[in-house]
Parts: C-alpha cells; structure tokens; sequence
C-alpha cells in the first residue's frame, strides 16, 4: 500500500534494472515518518495495535460494485503531516504496524489479484551498500525473498481486513467519529473525519447475530477498536507536549536571521 508521505518514490522492483541496488536494513532512523499521519492496520494486528494507537475507520475507495470499502487505520497525529510517534529518529510505541515494518519496500496493486513489490528510491539507505536484492544472474537474494513472503502475508491479511469491513457496513453500525479535546491553553482541538462503531448500534443488534459474531471473532475485533480510543488522550498529551517544546514564530524567525 503506497502512501505519499512515507513512500516519496515508489518504483517496481526489476530484476535487471535494480540487481546491483543494496539496501541498508535495518531501519534505525525513524524521522523518515515524521510526516505520516496514520496508516492501514489490518485486523489480525488489533491486539497489538489497540494497547498504543486509536484505531479508526476510513472510506477507502470503491468496490468492483460500487460499493464504499472501509479500512481500519492506527491513528499516529492529530493534525496533517504529523506523526507524534516519531521523537528525532526514535519509535516511541512498542509496536509497529505491519505495512510501516516493511518499508522500503511496499504492495503495488497491479489489478483485484495481483501486486508488484515496489521500492522507495528516495530511501536513503537505497544504493551500493547494505543487502543485496538480487545476484548476478537477477535471481532474488533472500532479503528480497522474505519480502515477497512478509508481503504475500500482508496481502492476505488485507483481503480479511476487507471482509471485516464489509460486515461493519452490514451491520449498520458505523457512525462518524468527532473527538474534542480542551488544550491547556484553553483552545478547543477537534479531531473528525474518521469512522466509530458505535455502542448504542451494537446493543440494539439481535442475541443471535451478537453470538454470531463472537463465534466468528468480529466481537472481539470491535472491543479491540473500542479499547484502542483511549489512546486519543496520550496523542492530545504528546501534541500539547511537542507544541510546548516548538519555538515561538518570532523566536524562530529571529533565530534564522541572526
């Protein structure tokens, strides 16, 4: 799943074009993130993904009916381009959802059925040095192997993730989500534009589809994202926290001129 504010330069991986490109993994500077505001999780993660970031739903397109698809996302920021996570070139969470972990590397969807591995060129460990992706006859090196099997997985879990979704909207019981917060200096901070399941929907629904979806595990997937939310109050925390830190615009404009 390629997303512009982590992946600035996706391009197909080739086995003649790209068979000298290393890469030099792993990862240790974060701040590449810094502006990536949420991304995909898919349902599988929940019980990792609830215990360190709000879990929402978004709109994500079209089906092949026309029909609206929902995915979930871990929520890292409070306003565009902001991604609390990140502290200089730290991880601050325990955890990292599935898609982040594998950058460089991303799904480039070719059609319903198909994908492509595509590479972040603009990644800076992207070159001569590191692990190679392929050897001299073209052939995938293992690095590049367990890629494509970690991205097969993914993929997998995507199309399950999908489902989830589409039972939600069976359900009818997603709302739109609004999130207000008071900061310390008295300014109000709302946060909309995302999807809830909501309580009230939930507890309307027949004995017989509750247990149902206890039995299939859509139950424990809704508890899950209903968990995750009281996360919303450590992002306001961490947002009030790195506004605190940030200079003054007249400070920093003085401290550019001098």
């Amino acid at each position: 799943m390629i997303n512009p504010n982590l992946h600035r330069q996706p391009v197909p991986l080739d086995s003649n074009q790209h068979r000298g490109v290393k890469i030099a993994v792993p990862i240790t500077d974060w701040s590449l993130a810094g502006k990536l505001n949420a991304v995909f999780t898919a349902a599988v993660e929940f019980g990792d993904t609830c215990r360190e970031f709000p879990i929402v739903f978004v709109k994500a397109g079209k089906d092949e009916q026309g029909n609206d698809e929902i995915a979930p996302i871990a929520v890292f920021g409070l306003v565009q381009d902001q991604n609390l996570y990140v502290a200089g070139e730290r991880w601050r969470a325990q955890y990292m959802p599935a898609v982040l972990r594998l950058y460089p590397f991303c799904i480039g969807r070719l059609d319903a059925e198909r994908f492509a591995i595509c590479l972040d060129m603009a990644f800076k460990g992207v070159g001569s040095e590191g692990q190679a992706l392929f050897d001299a006859e073209g052939k995938p090196m293992p690095l590049l192997e367990e890629v494509r099997k970690n991205m097969e997985a993914i993929e997998g879990e995507i199309q399950r993730t999908r489902l989830f979704g589409k039972k939600l909207q069976e359900l009818g019981v997603l709302v739109d989500m609004r999130f207000d917060a008071t900061l310390p200096d008295g300014k109000a901070h709302t946060v909309d534009g995302f999807l809830t399941v909501d309580e009230k929907k939930m507890q309307d629904l027949p004995d017989n589809v509750v247990g149902e979806l206890h039995r299939t595990g859509v139950l424990a997937l809704i508890h899950h994202h209903w968990v995750s939310l009281g996360n919303m109050r450590r992002l306001v925390d961490w947002h009030v926290e790195r506004s605190a830190a940030a200079p003054a615009p007249a400070v920093a404009a003085a401290a550019a001129n001098s």
